[in-house]
């Protein structure tokens, strides 16, 4: 079983019927137990990353989470999911979950943010499992103010381009983060939610 971390703050309704069309089993929780019990997280997230932060230090999620993924659970960040994952975060100066080491910024100044639409991602590692059936520069969904900066170029897996170069996809180990929303970007996003679940779980 998947399980969709409800934290108060996501696109649940969307993740889940993706990967219920993929019939991928699923349930959405924040339930500890749950959460223990199952063979992968996905932490998806519209809004504000001190408001999400708030919400999973309320809800005593964010030690559960960083426990389970430090252990080897895989995890799946989907945009502001994917921002959690960072040390710290300069939207609301927010320190975050931290299992991938680096911050969250905001976008070129000289752009309309936030970023709204179609673009393409740049695949970095060819080889990762992450991308099978995927081409290069495949168009998926956003909708961001901030991107993630990684201190470690080599969890870089995919790139886009808005007014500069930004991380849109990152991958170490078990951990994967997308900037887009994978559930609303058609045919490439519902492959890449496959490719999660068969190669990270």
């Amino acid at each position: 079983m998947i399980a969709i971390i409800d934290y108060g703050i996501n696109n649940l309704d969307s993740v889940k019927n993706a990967l219920d069309k993929l019939t991928i089993p699923t349930v959405v929780t924040r339930d500890p137990k749950i959460l223990k019990q199952s063979r992968a997280l996905v932490l998806p997230g519209v809004g504000a990353a001190v408001t999400g932060m708030q919400n999973l230090r309320e809800s005593e999620l964010d030690q559960l989470i960083i426990n389970e993924v430090n252990d080897g659970k895989p995890i799946l960040g989907i945009c502001l999911g994917m921002q959690l994952l960072m040390n710290w975060s300069n939207e609301g100066d927010v320190d975050c979950l931290g299992v991938i080491n680096g911050t969250v910024e905001k976008l070129a100044n000289n752009m309309k943010v936030p970023q709204i639409g179609w673009n393409q991602v740049q695949i970095m590692n060819a080889q990762s499992p992450l991308f099978t059936d995927i081409p290069n520069e495949s168009n998926f969904y956003f909708v961001h103010s901030y991107y993630c900066k990684p201190t470690d170029e080599i969890t870089i897996a995919g790139t886009t381009t808005y007014g500069q170069s930004f991380c849109s996809v990152m991958a170490k180990k078990n951990i994967v983060g997308v900037q887009f929303h994978p559930e609303k970007s058609g045919k490439a996003g519902f492959q890449l939610l496959r490719n999660f679940i068969n190669y990270f779980t």
